[in-house]
């Protein structure tokens, strides 16, 4: 390999290595390895600004709008709410009815709005039929990967590879072509986590008997106890005090110790601070109980207490206070609304929070008021705040049917595009139909446009753009050949179904690693190669591309949509791999089995 080749190789590894770190915002990663690519001259200007006006990655940025329109409009709250079961049922049948209807819609849509607008009402379906959010979440999760997994444009992920086979003077997918592999895995995919979710899953499994009367109590709330409290010298037993209705005290922290309060009985004492779980209603129960006071309620003295609400607000990328701690961002003076506690990684913090940097995916607890909602209900700096939706009414009705209505026309329209021709040369293609529903969505009002730039996700954008530069240094310097020979030669037993298998790999504990779009831009060159080596048709190569990078079940940072449920199910690393890692296995199985069989080499 050339020097230009170990430059590359160096430049990849920092790139991954700090994608992983999290030591800047993706896009900024790969527009710094891009740069150093083309000032040593790897790459021209050209090549590097050639991703910026790929038709796949510029077609992304239109189906930003388009799914924001949709979300706008109202109509997914309406389904969400519509499908939802009324009655406690067996998990093996809770699940699909929650999973097909998500996978279906996301096929079509951006996933994470989708898991944006149904994990908090999910949250609070499970809460009214005394089930735990933690057995729905993650599979809400999965069922927008299964649905990204069998359209063009299910997934950011697909048009990647879509715009760089088309870069590279091949035809790219149809409309439904990944389906022929991404419905098998969303079919048995569903089916295994109807039958081992209420198993793996955490939380408390979910009876056969629908006539359960188990209390569910997923909502947290810290109270201390006042040194004028009648409730000191009383008894907590086995985590109950009759003189705290529906509530059970997890446990006591007493001089900085974490007393467990599940079994025996443990006397109360003057500034003990309890974590107590309850339902959402427990909330105005406990401001208004004078016997205990809620953790950082001094700030908000100014509002009546009937006025404060709690809300789980997951940070996004975007919040201006990440790298800051909560006094030194000043939490309070930009939103009137206190952090009481902080969920990351599955575990609840509420001590020293004041010294905890924030990140993107934690989940802030807070007390505040409405005011909270109107402000930043719609604003980019959250993935979402939990409630919104389950009061409040968006878009007229015949608005949430006319956007339904442009989204058919727009999947309609691409699917039987290519086989009508233009003498004008029109090509009626995903961006051509997608352009077209963008602008009636905000013509027609669904869509407000004054906030049409928040819509769209920069960061991806530029991410997807520089990773196309990268594509070609690694090209253009023999590093994706040297590294598609060593593959070859590390499977040429198995032939190209051992180099398939090789590939799927690689790009699946890359998108474990970092971003799916990233690591399918990464290997793409490498499959490239690969097949023109063998000889072979590269098409199932960059199928397996397609169906891996999306294929994000084992861990909570490789795919988005697992990061937002994982902040507000309050889940562990470890769920992830305990539940997602045989769905990789199936994922690859069947996509070795599939694969070669639709597409010959």
């Amino acid at each position: 390999m050339t020097l230009e080749g170990y430059i590359v190789l160096v430049v990849v590894f920092i790139t991954i290595v700090a994608l992983a770190k999290e030591v800047m915002r993706p896009g900024l990663v790969f527009f710094s390895s891009a740069v150093v690519l083309m000032a040593t001259g790897i790459i021209t200007d050209k090549e590097m600004l050639a991703g910026f006006s790929n038709k796949g990655m510029i077609t992304i940025g239109v189906l930003f709008l388009v799914s924001e329109g949709i979300r706008q409009s109202g109509i997914l709250n309406r389904i969400a709410q519509t499908y939802l079961p009324r009655k406690r049922r067996k998990m093996v049948f809770l699940i699909p009815q929650i999973m097909l209807p998500v996978s279906i819609l996301s096929a079509f849509l951006n996933n994470t709005p989708v898991v944006i607008i149904f994990a908090p009402i999910i949250k609070k379906w499970t809460e009214k039929l005394n089930l735990s959010s933690k057995k729905f979440l993650i599979p809400l999760s999965y069922a927008t990967i299964f649905g990204g997994m069998c359209t063009l444009i299910g997934t950011s992920t697909n048009l990647v590879v879509h715009g760089l086979i088309i870069e590279n003077g091949y035809e790219g997918f149809s409309m439904f072509e990944l389906g022929k592999v991404g419905i098998f895995i969303a079919v048995l995919g569903t089916i295994y986590m109807a039958i081992a979710g209420n198993k793996l899953l955490p939380g408390e499994k979910i009876l056969f008997n629908t006539k359960s009367s188990t209390e569910y109590k997923d909502y947290y709330y810290d109270i201390i106890i006042p040194e004028s409290s009648k409730l000191i010298g009383l008894e907590i037993k086995n985590g109950r005090l009759k003189e705290l209705k529906n509530l059970l005290i997890r446990n006591i922290e007493r001089d900085r110790n974490i007393i467990e309060t599940k079994k025996g009985s443990f006397q109360l004492l003057a500034n003990d601070k309890l974590l107590v779980a309850g339902k959402s209603d427990r909330l105005n129960y406990i401001l208004a109980n004078e016997e205990v006071k809620l953790n950082n309620i001094d700030l908000l003295n100014d509002f009546p207490k009937k006025d404060l609400k709690q809300y789980e607000a997951v940070i996004a990328p975007r919040f201006p206070g990440v790298g800051k701690t909560i006094p030194e961002f000043n939490f309070y003076e930009h939103y009137q609304a206190v952090v009481i506690a902080i969920h990351r990684n599955g575990e609840r913090i509420t001590s020293n929070i004041g010294s905890l940097k924030l990140k993107p995916g934690d989940n802030l607890v807070l007390l505040t008021t409405d005011k909270f909602i109107q402000n930043w209900g719609e604003s980019k700096i959250f993935y979402l705040t939990s409630f919104i939706r389950d009061y409040r009414t968006t878009g007229t009705f015949w608005k949430k049917w006319l956007a339904f209505i442009i989204l058919l026309l727009m999947v309609v329209g691409t699917t039987v595009g290519k086989i009508f021709s233009s003498p004008s040369g029109i090509n009626f293609d995903m961006f051509y139909f997608a352009s077209i529903a963008a602008i009636l969505l905000i013509w027609m009002k669904i869509m407000p446009h004054q906030k049409y730039t928040k819509a769209i996700s920069w960061d991806v954008l530029i991410t997807i753009a520089c990773a196309f530069a990268i594509s070609k240094a690694m090209q253009n310097s023999g590093t994706a050949e040297a590294i598609a020979r060593t593959t070859i030669n590390f499977s040429k037993g198995f032939g190209p179904i051992g180099v398939l298998a090789a590939l799927f790999l690689i790009t699946a504990i890359f998108t474990e690693i970092i971003t799916n779009n990233a690591a399918a831009a990464l290997v793409f060159p490498i499959a490239l190669s690969a097949a023109l080596q063998l000889g072979v048709d590269p098409k199932p190569f960059f199928v397996a591309i397609a169906i891996a990078a999306s294929a994000s079940f084992s861990t909570p940072i490789g795919y988005q949509t697992n990061l937002i449920v994982q902040a507000i199910g309050n889940y562990k690393f470890s769920d992830y791999l305990k539940i997602g890692l045989p769905l990789n296995i199936l994922a690859f199985i069947l996509s070795l089995l599939l694969i070669p069989y639709f597409w010959s080499f």
